[in-house]
Parts: structure tokens; C-alpha cells; sequence
């Protein structure tokens, strides 16, 4: 049977909203979803190995999970990285090559989903990594390193299946 392609997604700002509130997300207020991202893991979640990794300085793995439970979205994953684990941050190569080594995964069979161009894209791609950018915003300038670009999560399960 042939392994499964990998989905590998960046945490704030593009599965769960950064309100760039104090300490770790879990203990915020206020939680949310990136709209129309849940249909879409619905989809795509049992035929993809499902990857969450983040740099984010305020929390470890542990609470990163504690956080995509609030919305149940840790339900959507298989793996979960962060830099504290990792040992490197986002844009290092060495943060998404880490990821590579751990799960044993070919990185053309693989896929990084970010929001942030500079870290998520320009690091995975270095890293050898297919790149698909959530561009929500509509940022201008040079995403060459991007795959593809999406500015809404409707968009993605159709961009992935023409990336991988």
C-alpha cells in the first residue's frame, strides 16, 4: 500500500486566529477557527498524514495541542511540532527538515501550508518541501518560492490535489 502524501500546516494564522493576545493561545479569551478551514480538513484528513508545526515563542507542544482542542481541531492531526521541541525556529531549513528526519517523509511528497511567506514558505522550500501559501491578506510582492497561493481556505483542498 502506498504511505499517504503529508499536510504540513503552520498553527497561527492559518488553522487557529493569532489575536496576538498574552502567554500560550489556550489560556486566550478568545478562540476561532480560520473560516471555511474545517470543511476543508474534513476532506482531507483521511487521506493525508496530517502535520501541525510552529514556531510560536509562547507555546510548546503541549499547548498548542491544549489550544486545536478548544476548537476540536486537534482531531484533524496526526503529528504536532514546535520549535521548542524541534530545537530550531521557523524560517531554518533545519526547523522543516527536522519534521522530515522524525517522520521519515520525502519531501516531494510533502506539502507546507503557511501564512507567513517568509517563514513558512521560504523555509520549507530551502528545506526541499512542496509550498502552498494562505495569502488572506492579498500581500503583494515576489511568492515565487510559493507553489501555489490561496487567499481563502475554500480554496484549498483543490490547490493541494494540483500541488501533490
Amino acid at each position: 500500500m502506498r504511505e499517504k502524501k503529508t499536510l504540513i500546516f503552520d498553527w497561527g494564522d492559518t488553522i487557529m486566529r493569532d489575536f496576538a493576545m498574552e502567554g500560550s493561545m489556550w489560556k486566550w479569551e478568545k478562540v476561532e477557527w480560520i473560516p471555511d478551514l474545517e470543511d476543508q480538513l474534513k476532506l482531507l484528513y483521511n487521506d493525508y498524514n496530517m502535520v501541525v508545526a510552529t514556531s510560536a515563542d509562547h507555546s510548546g507542544t503541549d499547548d498548542m495541542i491544549k489550544a486545536l482542542e478548544r476548537i476540536g481541531a486537534h482531531k484533524y492531526f496526526n503529528h504536532f511540532f514546535s520549535q521548542k521541541e524541534l530545537g530550531f525556529k521557523k524560517p531554518d531549513p533545519r526547523f522543516f527538515q527536522s519534521i522530515i528526519d522524525k517522520l521519515n517523509l520525502n519531501p516531494s511528497e510533502s506539502l507546507m501550508i503557511g501564512n507567513s511567506y517568509e517563514k513558512d514558505i521560504e523555509g520549507a522550500k530551502k528545506a526541499g518541501l512542496n509550498t502552498l501559501f494562505f495569502n488572506e491578506m492579498a500581500l503583494k510582492g515576489d511568492h515565487t518560492a510559493a507553489d501555489r497561493i490561496i487567499n481563502t481556505m475554500e480554496e484549498l483542498k483543490k490547490s493541494i490535489e494540483e500541488i501533490l
